[in-house]
């Protein structure tokens, strides 16, 4: 092949590429985005309706039919499932899926906000939630304690939580297991007959008190000042002397009739780590970012937060992402070496520099494989390293073929050159065919449709792209480094492992054969 020919009498050209593929693979690897799972589309949306003491009837009367309906004009809908129950009621939107999940998303808002008048106007919640794999945590940390308050532990968790949004490729942090406090208005009903007041009148008051109403404006000449009344609590304090009554001198305050304290909303769930007591934190990373450079920043910062705590609070990681997608790495290093130990023994009988040969075509291999991946836009996860690993097994067979070829025109008398290029042409269709067979073996998974496709997809061409890179790497460098490092004359039957192993086959094979 006039391929090969030219990697080989252009010894200068072929050792830039080749030191060029090594620099492009090594640039692949460190800034490839990196994650656990593949990233997908997000092409579901689902409406949450709040309305307490409705049945399922009305649910479906008052508030699914009228969202359906308005819900059906946009277009590429999949498919649209409603449930209702007592007080609650819940559509899911599915879209096609190759449409835009962002435009899909404003449009069912702007559906819905048109709608929002049209339907009762006492409801307690009306939410759209966007499902998107990008909110899959990639850590989980705990703050711990058995003596401190919730709203201590809440107080710490929302200044780590501010200091983690400050890292640009974190998309959202979250708090969890932390109820909300609140003020606990205890009233004394027999203090409040004997003032004669009645319950409806405090709870307009204290609603009134803790409001902003904007005042106007004041015009002074040609300055012009905006009057907001602010009216929001400060402290406990201030709701314990809020003026609920006034009879000529005396004036009764809500401390006089009700007992005022701090307390918790009613927890509807508790979160123990190991046993312990406390309140989580979680953050997911943006789409297409590299969770190792996150976590570069991650750690140290949670590292120095957590030396600010009290002795009394605990700060414990309960998961890393990061962990995780480096121990797949690891894995992927680890099979990495065995293939070259692997390689090493299985090609003694072909000689060291032959096993060398293949052993550079491996990394050589995978460098292209990998710059494959990232030019079409895959990263690295837990499919892609999947694939990757299959690969290993298969990437050698070129190669393999290659030098055992050559060596065996090197034994028939040939020069270096000339047995690097000759046996490589002999055998060039064959190791085309190979590789296309096993491209072929693995193109119908590229093929799947919507989400299982994206997610698998990264599996099929980590190894389309790594046995095409065997192909070229076979057909160019092995040829080369053949052409300088084969020994420039073999024995006539091989060295003694491969005469060894000869004499095995013709001891055995060939006698059942005949």
């Amino acid at each position: 092949m006039k391929i090969t020919d030219f990697s080989v009498k252009n010894h200068q050209f072929t050792i830039i590429i080749f030191i060029m593929i090594i620099a492009l693979g090594i640039s692949s690897l460190l800034n490839m985005p990196k994650a656990e799972d593949p990233v997908l589309k997000a092409t579901f949306n689902s409406i949450v309706v709040v309305y307490p003491g409705t049945s399922p009837e009305d649910m479906e009367k008052l508030i699914l039919e009228p969202i359906e309906d308005k819900m059906s004009s946009i277009a590429d809908i999949k498919k649209m499932i409603s449930y209702a129950n007592d007080g609650v009621a819940s559509i899911i939107i599915e879209f096609n899926h190759n449409v835009k999940e962002d435009e899909k998303n404003n449009e069912v808002l702007r559906e819905l906000n048109s709608l929002r008048s049209k339907l009762p106007q006492d409801l307690f919640a009306l939410d759209v939630f966007k499902y998107t794999p990008e909110t899959v945590n990639i850590i989980q940390a705990a703050f711990l304690s058995e003596t401190a308050s919730y709203n201590e532990l809440k107080t710490y968790a929302d200044d780590l939580k501010i200091k983690i949004k400050k890292i640009k490729d974190i998309k959202d942090v979250d708090i969890h297991a932390a109820p909300e406090r609140i003020v606990r208005i205890a009233i004394n009903t027999d203090r409040l007959a004997q003032f004669k007041i009645p319950l409806s009148r405090i709870m307009q008051i204290v609603q009134s008190e803790n409001i902003n109403i904007p005042a106007g404006a004041i015009e002074i000449g040609d300055r012009k000042i905006n009057v907001k009344t602010s009216g929001s609590y400060e402290s406990i304090d201030e709701i314990k002397n809020t003026v609920i009554s006034t009879s000529g001198t005396q004036i009764t305050y809500l401390r006089d009739v009700a007992d005022v304290n701090f307390g918790y909303e009613d927890e509807t769930y508790l979160a123990r780590l190991n046993g312990k007591r406390g309140i989580f934190i979680t953050a997911s990373q943006k789409k297409n970012t590299n969770i190792f450079d996150v976590n570069k920043i991650l750690s140290p910062l949670l590292e120095d937060f957590e030396k600010t705590l009290p002795q009394h609070i605990k700060f414990e990681k309960s998961f890393d992402q990061a962990h995780s997608v480096s121990k797949r790495l690891l894995g992927l290093g680890r099979d990495f070496a065995i293939a070259i130990v692997l390689v090493l023994i299985t090609l003694i009988p072909l000689g060291f520099r032959a096993a060398l040969i293949v052993m550079i075509s491996i990394p050589l291999s995978l460098a292209i494989g990998l710059a494959g991946l990232d030019i079409l836009g895959y990263g690295i996860n837990q499919l892609s390293v999947v694939g990757l690993v299959i690969s290993l097994g298969l990437l050698v067979d070129d190669s393999i073929v290659v030098v055992e070829n050559i060596a065996r025109y090197l034994r028939m008398g040939y020069s270096r050159k000339q047995a690097a290029t000759e046996a490589t042409k002999q055998i060039s269709l064959a190791v085309l065919g190979c590789t296309a067979t096993l491209i072929f073996a693995f193109l119908p998974l590229t093929f799947l449709p919507e989400s299982a496709g994206d997610f698998i997809r990264s599996l099929p061409m980590a190894v389309i792209t790594t046995v095409l890179a065997s192909l070229f790497v076979s057909l160019t460098i092995v040829p080369f480094l053949a052409s300088l490092l084969m020994p420039k004359e073999e024995e006539e039957h091989g060295n003694v492992f491969l005469q060894f192993l000869n004499r095995a086959i013709d001891g055995s094979y060939k006698k059942i054969l005949t």
